[in-house]
């Protein structure tokens, strides 16, 4: 039988990959990762609140390190977050220069190789990871593609080789909220925001790519908030 790991941000992402695989994939154990970003204390507690929900165990994993080498402002409070407009969110040369602005070195290929030792010392069949096609069109460790090539390293890394499975990677964001509302998931416990505000702040690019697809699904911002 399954049995698997959810890398758990707290976000939309990854709520609903959760949410849509629990069940079949038999995930026991949520990964929560705090690398200096400047949302980890309210990404840390919704994640908290998410596994406490669904009933399956947490840990947060420190990886310090990774803020002493990143430069971004994800991470680097002095900088500034990047702002779009909600118009230009399918601009690619806009989208883009923001992703370089919040990109983390190797961030997803850190976390799914530390999900794999766990994997492989516990013996869990599959890693869940909230890739999706919307945030694949920027960030290229968001890919099937990506997905495919770790999974071929976990081949040689691993000996139970643990199999990276992203059920959102042909949704777009509009799409994901549309099977969030299907599937009746806890979508007002998630956190999908750059910043460190008490609520989501509705002006950096994660906010603004959710309030489009909760709006196109009939849905107000304040219905997360």
């Amino acid at each position: 039988m399954n049995k698997s790991i959810v890398l758990l941000s707290g976000g939309l992402d990854s709520l609903i990959s959760l949410a849509y695989a629990k069940d079949e994939y038999n995930i026991q154990l949520a990964l929560t990762f705090d690398y200096g970003q400047r949302a980890a204390k309210k990404e840390i507690e919704a994640a908290k609140i998410i596994a406490e929900y669904f009933n399956i165990e947490h840990k947060v994993i420190k990886t310090q390190w990774l803020q002493e080498i990143t430069e971004t402002s994800l991470v680097n409070t002095s900088q500034d977050l990047p702002l779009l407009d909600s118009n230009e969110l399918d601009n690619p040369e806009l989208t883009l220069n923001s992703a370089k602005k919040v990109w983390v070195p190797n961030r997803n290929g850190v976390f799914l190789n530390i999900a794999a030792c766990f994997a492989d010392s516990i013996e869990f069949s599959h890693i869940i990871f909230g890739a999706n096609k919307e945030e694949g069109s920027t960030f290229p460790d968001n890919t099937q593609e990506f997905i495919d090539k770790i999974n071929e390293a976990f081949e040689f890394s691993t000996l139970v080789k643990p199999k990276v499975f992203a059920p959102l990677i042909n949704l777009n964001k509009t799409e994901i909220i549309k099977l969030a509302l299907e599937i009746e998931a806890p979508l007002n416990l998630m956190r999908s925001c750059y910043t460190e505000e008490e609520k989501h702040c509705g002006k950096c690019e994660s906010c603004l790519r959710l309030k489009r697809a909760l709006e196109a699904n009939g849905k107000t911002f304040e219905f997360i908030q």
